[in-house]
């Protein structure tokens, strides 16, 4: 990649709710020679954030700003040829998404995002994957709550269970906080298009098969009380599953048989039973193109919590690792999910992309395969909670897991 381009991040999307938040985390971490700039559809918000982001940091009143729309495929292109990362925020992403990732790949210019939307990240892997192995740009979608908490978790658990075994890993999501707007029209996209997400994965798994002689797993099982979560789990039908997956396909430290579980801890079972109901209504009405349109007005994009409220928001995720007669568990845990802790996921993996020593990869990839330890180092200076909680005997060899 030119390390003589223009800059080395582009934030699209910097004057939404999330992408507000980025820039703001951008603005008190990145390293003083980090060249960074902004981009977006409406100078006048644009200036007006460089203005606010100014009054954190007075060296950014000249912060570039470069003009940029997801309906103007020529200027995303500019964009992705003047940075060496970009960062998309602009969502929901199979609305605005596609555009962008083409101009990175096109470009060889790495680009994040924040989606949840698991028919968009498998539909970018058919039409952009080849070309970004081409040019050596790194796609990594999802490096927000959605998956960066679950994908680096079960890589930081499998680094502790001993080698060359069959690996289990279960994990349970805990959360108290508000989700964005954002999140919200993500989630109706996904939840009104089910014959299409389920085209679109069966299309992936064709072009990209699971590495023979390896077999890899993550049906959830049923609803249980778990002792190790100290809960009942779930199944929670989200993105991170997949994601996981592909980290496992590509890490051959993750054994020669792994699976995984993704449940949802409740500690009241007439909460759980309160919530699938809840689920299932939202994606019955995800359905009907008026009632539809009703539930997006309810949260627009853009919108989020006060400050004081995500002040009070917190996750955590447990995971039970098993390999060879050995159980590990380990936590990650942090503050507000959906914004303060999902902007810093999201920075830090564009700084981590740009100026980090990590293996070589190419292409459609996921955070733990791109990135790895270094972010989960990166991610733990900057105040989230990677812990083991209960270890294996300490005679029992570790496995090496790579990046």
């Amino acid at each position: 990649m030119d390390a003589q381009r223009p800059y080395d991040l582009v934030l699209f999307g910097a004057t939404g709710f999330t992408g507000g938040l980025t820039a703001e985390y951008l603005a008190r971490s990145a390293p003083a020679d980090c060249r960074w700039a902004l981009a977006g559809r409406n100078r006048a918000k644009l200036e007006a954030q460089r203005e606010h982001l100014a009054a954190i940091a007075p060296h950014l009143a000249e912060l570039p700003l470069l003009d940029a729309d997801a309906a103007d495929p020529a200027s995303l292109r500019a964009v992705a040829a003047s940075a060496r990362v970009v960062i998309s925020t602009v969502g929901p992403y199979m609305a605005y998404g596609e555009p962008l990732v083409a101009a990175c790949a096109d470009a060889g210019t790495d680009y994040v995002d924040l989606t949840g939307e698991p028919e968009f990240v498998d539909r970018m892997y058919l039409l952009h994957h080849k070309r970004a192995v081409e040019t050596g740009a790194r796609l990594v979608h999802a490096c927000g709550f959605d998956s960066v908490p679950h994908d680096l978790g079960v890589l930081f658990t499998v680094g502790r269970l001993p080698e060359g075994e069959p690996v289990s890993v279960q994990g349970f999501v805990r959360a108290g906080g508000q989700f964005s707007g954002g999140t919200f029209a993500s989630a109706l996209t996904a939840f009104s298009r089910p014959l299409a997400t389920a085209r679109a994965a069966r299309q992936r798994r064709e072009a990209d098969p699971r590495p023979p002689g390896r077999r890899i797993g993550t049906a959830p099982g049923r609803p249980r009380w778990s002792a190790a979560a100290q809960a009942w789990a779930w199944p929670l039908p989200t993105i991170d599953p997949q994601v996981v997956a592909r980290s496992a396909a590509a890490l051959p430290s993750y054994g020669p048989s792994f699976h995984y579980g993704h449940y949802a801890a409740v500690r009241r079972l007439p909460v759980a039973l309160a919530g699938t109901a809840g689920l299932a209504l939202l994606v019955a009405a995800a359905q009907i193109p008026p009632l539809r349109r009703a539930l997006s007005a309810l949260r627009k994009p853009g919108a989020g919590p006060s400050a004081e409220q995500r002040a009070k928001s917190w996750f955590t995720v447990r995971f039970l690792g098993e390999s060879g007669g050995k159980q590990v568990i380990t936590e990650v845990s942090g503050g507000d999910p959906g914004y303060a802790e999902t902007a810093k996921m999201l920075a830090e993996s564009a700084l981590c992309l740009a100026f980090d020593e990590l293996p070589k990869t190419v292409g459609q990839v996921t955070t733990a395969a791109a990135m790895g330890t270094a972010l989960i180092d990166r991610l733990t200076a900057a105040g989230l909670r990677f812990a083991v909680l209960d270890t294996p005997p300490a005679s029992a060899p570790r496995r090496n897991v790579g990046p």
